[in-house]
């Protein structure tokens, strides 16, 4: 298991939180909020789906293996797992391009789903953890356009093969629900999981 320290900054509250996730994108969204984790711990866990696990179950469930598998006694940890389905059909984190575009094949023109589940485990072993949802759906993408979006190479390693911060923001024709949850982290939600621990300032 590797770390990563994160100095404080001026401008951003200092919190003795440890993020037990490897994405750059939920470390941005903290430090919205005033959050600089003390350090970014990512937990090794087996993120296949289970048979017949919903995307909600999987969502929750990755989020409290990540947070157990970094969690000791005294501190506090944040894990945090986002899951893209259409229906019932999860779908994968875009590894190579043949998957990106199967996703976004899939995708265009459809309703899809995005939950990101979380879990703060306190210095005290206390838990508070929420699951969130918010839907999507792009506009019919033509074959150029799901093209460009592949050269750009922005969906390597994305959930759903797309990034909503990104280029792929030109093709979402309608949200419904938290924006930064479909970035990876409902800061909303998350924000009050903090306060409720005392993680962060009222």
């Amino acid at each position: 298991m590797t770390h990563q320290d994160h100095p404080a900054t001026s401008d951003a509250a200092v919190t003795p939180l440890i993020l037990a996730s490897a994405s750059p994108r939920r470390l941005f969204l903290l430090a919205q909020i005033g959050i600089v984790p003390a350090q970014v711990l990512p937990a090794d866990i087996d993120e296949a789906p289970r048979r017949e696990e919903t995307p909600r179950l999987l969502a929750q469930r990755l989020a409290i293996g990540k947070a157990e598998a970094v969690w000791t006694a005294g501190t506090a940890v944040l894990g945090a797992d986002t899951v893209v389905c259409v229906g019932t059909r999860i779908l994968p984190k875009a590894e190579t391009r043949e998957q990106a575009a199967a996703c976004l094949t899939l995708l265009s023109g459809r309703r899809h789903h995005v939950y990101t589940g979380v879990l703060l485990i306190g210095p005290d072993g206390r838990r508070s953890k929420r699951v969130v949802e918010s839907a999507v759906i792009f506009h019919r993408m033509s074959h150029d356009q799901i093209t460009a979006y592949l050269d750009s190479g922005e969906w390597e390693g994305k959930a759903g093969g797309y990034a909503i911060q990104g280029l792929a923001a030109a093709h979402i024709r309608m949200i419904s629900g938290s924006f930064s949850n479909v970035v990876g982290l409902p800061l909303f939600e998350t924000a009050q999981l903090l306060r409720g621990q005392g993680l962060l300032r009222p």
